[in-house]
């Protein structure tokens, strides 16, 4: 085979086309977007709904989204620094707080359509996938009601890579928990393995409350203390100790099924006491330059004295 040189003149540039500008950031990935927003035409423009849940470096976000030919819309969201309110003020963007945000954003949004009463979700939290057929249709609830169906989303988890027991999976649950109908499966919560094909749903359990994180702090304690003050300083000063994690998430969930509802918005009032120090002159820099000069002579000046 001969070498041929590809030869990028004019005409080539004049016909190049560049990517999206979301695609050339690396914020959106447009083949997954197509198929989770493109609804059928039959449907008569009824929104697809999606689950987008996003992680920062100090807290986990929740929103249910559809989208319009002009942009997306949030129809309801979340995030883990609400969480506060129902008693939980450390830990923020593990395992388990990713489940509760789900479960937060999950019945705020069934309140807000009025379908909380007829949809609970799972109260009794095992790490089972729940699901059932009705009218040869799969939903993932444990009932379905004749008048009306549960709630359908799907799951975006933007450019995250999706590895088995990602916290990813613990706002899904979290969701599917708390009354949605997200279709999934078992195959990428903790607790199933790949090889043997086998579903531990007591270890998804113990990752919802949190018991990776006790384990870990009772082993930080006993192998380096200093590490484990600093590593565990906000769970010190909110009294949190590894016995009593599932206490506490029992207690968040509880209180979230009690009262999903918005906090009411405080207005921002800014600190109007703080004032810019005014900008110096030419003359006054150049003053400030020689001053220091002075200063350093003079201390070079009584050293060598």
């Amino acid at each position: 085979m001969t070498f041929v040189k590809q030869v990028k003149s004019k005409a080539y540039f004049s016909r190049f086309q560049v990517k999206f500008r979301r695609r050339r950031e690396g914020k959106t990935d447009y083949r997954q977007r197509k198929r989770l927003v493109c609804q059928a035409k039959n449907k008569y423009q009824t929104p697809k709904y999606r689950m987008v849940v996003r992680f920062t470096n100090t807290q986990v976000i929740c929103q249910i989204v559809y989208s319009l030919i002009d942009g997306d819309r949030i129809f309801c969201q979340a995030s883990s620094k609400e969480l506060a309110r129902y008693g939980l003020k450390a830990g923020l963007k593990n395992y388990a707080a990713a489940y509760c945000t789900g479960l937060l954003v999950a019945r705020r949004l069934l309140q807000k359509i009025g379908l909380d009463e007829t949809y609970e979700g799972n109260t009794e939290v095992d790490g089972n996938v729940v699901s059932t057929e009705y009218e040869k249709k799969k939903y993932y609830v444990d009932e379905v009601d004749e008048d009306k169906r549960p709630f359908r989303c799907l799951l975006d988890v933007g450019c995250r890579p999706t590895t088995t027991g990602c916290r990813i999976f613990g706002a899904l649950k979290g969701g599917a928990d708390g009354g949605l109908d997200i279709p999934h499966s078992e195959k990428r919560f903790p607790g199933y393995d790949r090889d043997a094909k086998e579903y531990d749903a007591d270890m998804h359990r113990e990752r919802i409350f949190a018991g990776h994180v006790g384990e870990y702090m009772e082993y930080l304690d006993e192998e380096d203390n200093a590490k484990y003050q600093e590593h565990f300083a906000a769970y010190i000063a909110n009294k949190y100790e590894a016995d009593g994690l599932e206490e506490l998430y029992e207690g968040v969930h509880e209180k979230i099924r009690e009262d999903p509802s918005a906090s009411e918005k405080t207005e921002f009032s800014p600190d109007k006491t703080f004032k810019r120090k005014p900008k110096l002159t030419y003359e006054e820099r150049k003053a400030a330059v020689q001053a220091k000069k002075d200063a350093k002579i003079a201390e070079i000046e009584e050293d060598d004295e």
